[in-house]
């Protein structure tokens, strides 16, 4: 991702280029701000991120990151037949579709229309069928209790400025010894340029700058896309004060001969350093 005045690069989790000229900026970005941002950006980036993608997230599959490391051999959820599931930042429904066709009542949200159109389209095409709404993982329109399973695979929580209510809001919707799982960029990344080469193995920025990352549309002067860093330990405090008990913290390896290169994901990084983090937890 190019930065301009020299400012540094963060983790993109959209895994691509911007599209519009933009300018980065490092500074303190409000929820409503990261909200008016990111939604509209999922929108314009859906069909390419779905048409560069989909083959290897499949219809009907459950990948947690770009290592490739799926639910099935995690095993992260647990036991989802039979069970209530929400998929927070749920995209086209690809993992939402994999619970569903084992028997679990699983629902997609998301905050992007035109990924929640791509569901559409896959529920057609599949015959596998995600009930999805349009919402923010900070005001879940679920009632409390709601759910045995909520989970996120690199969706919604790097996006939003406050963390600590969209953790809160899954503990309200979940049951008492609900299972709460999330995949992101694992934090260590954001030390390096995002970058899949050479360059992305030097360390250029400190691990403890929590400052967002923003990118700023160069014609309008309006935020385009902001993401949120946060450490291992910010993670672990916010899930313990929402009375979380963490259970699991997965660091994929890169696996031998997967060559696939998105965005600075790849295996020149890969293979020396974690590129994503799993967090599973259950609700006291």
């Amino acid at each position: 991702m190019s930065t301009s005045g020299g400012s540094p690069d963060a983790p993109d989790s959209r895994h691509h280029p911007p599209l519009p000229p933009v300018r980065v900026e490092r500074r303190a970005v409000s929820e409503a701000e990261s909200r008016q941002a990111n939604g509209p950006d999922w929108d314009r980036y859906a069909d390419e991120y779905q048409a560069t993608h989909g083959e290897f997230l499949g219809d009907v599959g459950f990948v947690w990151g770009p290592e490739g490391f799926t639910e099935a051999e995690a095993g992260i959820l647990g036991e989802v037949e039979g069970r209530d599931v929400l998929e927070v930042g749920s995209g086209a429904g690809q993992c939402s579709r994999w619970v569903r066709a084992r028997g679990g009542r699983a629902i997609g949200l998301d905050l992007s229309l035109r990924q929640l159109q791509h569901s559409r389209r896959i529920d057609e095409a599949t015959g596998v069928v995600v009930p999805s709404v349009r919402a923010t993982a900070t005001a879940l329109p679920f009632r409390d209790a709601s759910f045995d399973v909520v989970f996120s695979s690199f969706g919604a929580l790097q996006f939003i400025s406050d963390l600590e209510v969209a953790v809160a809001e899954t503990a309200r919707v979940l049951r008492p010894g609900g299972r709460y799982a999330f995949s992101i960029t694992h934090p260590t990344r954001w030390m390096f340029a995002d970058d899949p080469g050479e360059e992305g193995l030097v360390a250029s920025q400190s691990y403890w700058d929590r400052t967002p990352y923003v990118e700023v549309d160069d014609a309008s002067g309006e935020v385009s896309y902001v993401e949120h860093h946060r450490t291992l330990g910010d993670w672990v405090a916010v899930l313990a004060g929402a009375g979380f008990v963490i259970t699991d913290l997965l660091e994929p390896e890169w696996p031998a001969g997967h060559d696939r290169v998105w965005g600075g994901w790849s295996e020149v990084r890969g293979r020396l350093t974690p590129g994503t983090a799993i967090f599973g937890a259950t609700r006291a």
